[in-house]
């Protein structure tokens, strides 16, 4: 692949992960309601007015994050030209999963601010992004030809499970935002969840993340051989790693009162877990059977 789909293929992922980022930045500011209606900003004007009722900040935070799904839809569509004019077959089905998807983030956004920030509505806004991420970053494994390996079943088992289960963790996770007081808006419904007992659940399913992963780590040293082994055990140490650091932030900020700044640092950990889970699910071909 020549530098310039490298380029694409890499853009696309990197901004696939920092609407996630942005989004939070929305959430932490209390900025969810900035633009208070969609497609428009405000009645009458699709960018942010000196005199909104959110203020002038909280609604160039919230348009920012719009005007990011714009870049999104632009990368992907340039992704998909580029696929087309290299004769990349096996690239077309999955670059255009992004420009739908991408879509679909527009008509999920609009859904969450007309209905002032539901917590299921946000929730839903978020895991789209986790699968669009899962889908760049496939695509930019596939493009530059990314090595890959055959596991034997039972570790292929186990590393479904690792991805299963850090899909739930991270679902889970964002009950706990719906739940607690970081929703976008002072003004925004929450779960109605007891934000104690679903932390808890979730703090839960995170230690049982970390054993499973080591139960991997144990199937990969009795199970696979050779360069396999090596190759897999280090991605699945790296997600260890990654899962631990993202717990003890998590517990941090729940000890401290959830600050904005190390609930933001648990939010871009919850994007490095997802995509090393990805790396470790692509590398193990899991994706392919």
């Amino acid at each position: 692949m020549s530098k310039v789909g490298r380029f694409l293929l890499s853009s696309l992922l990197f901004l696939q992960c920092a609407l996630i980022v942005t989004g939070g930045a929305v959430r932490l500011t209390g900025s969810g309601l900035g633009c208070p209606t969609w497609p428009e900003c405000t009645p009458g004007s699709y960018t942010p007015t000196p005199h909104q009722v959110e203020g002038p900040v909280h609604a160039w935070i919230e348009f920012g994050n719009r005007l990011l799904t714009f870049a999104l839809f632009f990368a992907a569509l340039a992704t998909i030209i580029y696929v087309l004019k290299s004769r990349r077959r096996d690239l077309f089905l999955l670059s255009l999963f992004q420009l739908l998807g991408i879509l679909g983030q527009g008509v999920l956004g609009g859904i969450t601010v007309l209905t002032h920030l539901n917590p299921y509505a946000v929730a839903s806004h978020f895991i789209l992004s986790i699968f669009l991420i899962a889908g760049a970053a496939l695509l930019r494994s596939r493009g530059v030809n990314m090595p890959q390996y055959q596991l034997q079943r039972i570790t292929t088992l186990t590393s479904r499970a690792v991805l299963l289960l850090t899909f739930l963790v991270i679902t889970v996770g964002t009950v706990v935002t719906g739940s607690g007081p970081h929703a976008g808006d002072i003004k925004a419904p929450r779960t109605g969840f007891d934000p104690r007992t679903i932390a808890i659940l979730h703090a839960d399913m995170v230690i049982a993340l970390i054993f499973l992963t080591i139960g991997l780590l144990i199937a990969l040293r009795l199970g696979e051989s050779g360069d396999t082994q090596s190759k897999i055990t280090r991605t699945a140490v790296i997600f260890l790693g990654v899962v631990l650091a993202q717990g003890l932030i998590g517990y941090v900020q729940y000890f401290t009162g959830l600050p904005e700044l190390i609930v933001a640092a648990h939010l871009v950990g919850a994007t490095l877990v997802w995509l090393a889970a990805c790396n470790l699910a692509i590398q193990g071909r899991i994706f392919a059977r």
